[in-house]
């Protein structure tokens, strides 16, 4: 009788640890780079759509890049806090074609890190 009197505290304490596990374990920095991320000519999630230009792919290699950067440093995913789609150094007549393919690559980068896809996290 004289345990029975610690084991309802020493349960409440195990199913509170064990919650906080879980949630460390589900919101916890990424390690390394995403499965599949670099995978060259072959066809990736990381590669652009075939139909974009020169400073498209590179806003879309721009946004993934970002989207990794503010995982791997716990900062809230939002493609309009990034300098590079804000201000991207391009000429102005391709302006509009770099940063919709940024925000394409950032979101698509989120999804991929954070374990998206249909069901998954929601774009930023």
């Amino acid at each position: 009788m004289k345990h029975a009197r610690f084991a309802a505290p020493a349960l409440a304490l195990a199913l509170l640890g064990s919650t906080g596990f879980a949630v460390a374990q589900q919101y916890g920095p990424p390690q390394g780079p995403p499965p599949g991320y670099g995978q060259g000519p072959g066809g990736g999630w990381d590669q652009p759509p075939g139909e974009y230009r020169e400073f498209q792919r590179q806003g879309f290699h721009d946004g993934i890049e970002g989207a990794r950067k503010d995982i791997e440093n716990h900062r809230p995913p939002n493609v309009n806090n990034r300098d590079e789609f804000r201000h991207p150094n391009v000429p102005g007549n391709v302006r509009h074609d770099y940063r919709d393919a940024f925000r394409r690559g950032y979101n698509m980068g989120i999804q991929h890190i954070l374990g998206g896809g249909p069901g998954g996290p929601r774009p930023y």
